[in-house]
């Protein structure tokens, strides 16, 4: 079948669908047409279609519609340029009178591809190789700055991610905290700077990101000053801490938390284990072994598979044998949690998420300027995320005293 074949059944099989818009339908046209080369059109239009469902579900009226229900009026359109990774928009910005409303479709997602854009750009001021800036500026689609655009946009983003990291926060039931890596440029050096991050879920049993700080290292100082600006804010209330197990870590919450209940990472125990596995000992015996404590009903019988764990390899690996005693029951606090919250709280693999959408920006810049410049799209890209949980549904049952 040729090309002007499939585009004519195309067109027949959209004429007989009454429920795509002309919109819509020329999207599909303009994919069928032009294949990835009409991406950006297609995207265009599609945006433009969407504004507009999204202003009439604002009025809360169809266009020229007649309704006791409307609150509001169409006022027309402005245009905007925008730039994607498809390439420019021409968009169309509906505009209302007698209600506020701008498109979600173009807040969503802007802060960090904002943020993202302005770290390359000043990659570029601060004299990183030409080569190196064109070939990530053409991963982003993006545009030519002055150094003029760069100070106006940095000043704004920053102004506003300011105020997301400084907000005040209220009683949080669970902390999480973890930390990552990521190359910066101090001093003319390229070190591994430390992005600390804590999580909380609070007693209503939503979950939040309470903020995050760089560091050139984990060491206790930079966390507990960490954890000392969480709590000038108004952090209170913490029951539990999910962590790995980290000596600058667990003494900055000696230092903060004191007397707070503190629940070692299940997932790095049990890679932790792997380490101290010796050659006669299978590892998915040992895996399995474990997996079963983890997952007792209670702390009572994860306690007693424990003890038997212990036992079977006391004669063949007391190394091992110590090693399990010393330390698994760092990874058991989750039973004093009520049981529906454990599955979640008992290792920090719900930062994840966080660590993955970090890490899918920051590899295009590779290497930071400085630190601020990490801080900045960091927040912005956590800013973002904190926002879509805020309209997603409880992450756990809600907490009782």
């Amino acid at each position: 079948m040729t090309h002007r074949d499939h585009r004519n059944e195309f067109e027949v099989e959209t004429q007989a669908d009454s429920t795509l818009s002309g919109g819509f339908r020329e999207i599909l046209e303009l994919l069928v047409d032009h294949g990835f080369e009409g991406m950006a059109h297609a995207m265009q239009t599609l945006l433009n279609e969407a504004m507009k469902l999204e202003r009439s579900q604002v009025l809360g009226a169809q266009p020229y519609q007649r309704t006791r229900e409307r609150r509001g009026y169409a006022n027309g359109y402005k245009p905007k340029s925008v730039e994607t990774r498809v390439g420019r928009l021409e968009l169309a910005v509906p505009q209302t009178r007698g209600i506020a409303f701008y498109p979600t479709a173009l807040e969503r997602g802007t802060r960090s591809e904002r943020a993202l854009k302005l770290a390359v750009a000043e990659m570029y001021l601060q004299g990183v190789s030409t080569r190196k800036v064109t070939a990530v500026m053409e991963q982003l689609c993006g545009h030519e700055v002055t150094s003029m655009q760069v100070s106006r946009a940095v000043q704004a983003l920053d102004d506003e991610l300011a105020m997301w990291r400084e907000r005040p926060l209220g009683e949080i039931r669970y902390l999480q905290l973890d930390a990552r890596y990521e190359k910066v440029r101090v001093n003319g050096a390229v070190v591994s700077c430390s992005l600390l991050i804590a999580v909380g879920v609070t007693p209503d049993g939503q979950r939040t990101i309470l903020g995050l700080s760089i560091s050139l290292s984990e060491a206790e100082v930079h966390w507990r000053g960490f954890l000392a600006g969480l709590q000038a804010r108004g952090l209170h209330g913490v029951q539990l801490v999910t962590s790995d197990d980290h000596s600058g870590l667990r003494a900055a919450l000696q230092a903060r938390l004191s007397g707070v209940k503190w629940q070692r990472c299940q997932f790095h125990l049990a890679k932790n284990l792997l380490d101290h596995l010796p050659p006669n000992i299978p590892q998915e015996e040992a895996s399995a072994d474990l997996r079963a404590v983890f997952n007792a009903p209670s702390r009572t019988e994860a306690d007693r598979l424990l003890g038997l764990m212990v036992s079977k390899y006391a004669a063949t690996a007391k190394k091992l044998a110590a090693w399990l005693e010393a330390n698994v029951p760092e990874g058991l606090t989750v039973f004093e949690v009520p049981s529906d919250h454990r599955r979640r709280l008992r290792t920090n693999n719900g930062l994840e998420r966080l660590n993955r959408e970090i890490k899918r920006r920051t590899r295009v810049a590779s290497i930071f300027p400085n630190e601020a410049s990490l801080l900045r799209l960091a927040t912005a890209v956590l800013m973002e995320i904190d926002d879509e949980w805020q309209t997603e549904k409880r992450y756990l049952a809600k907490a009782t005293p």
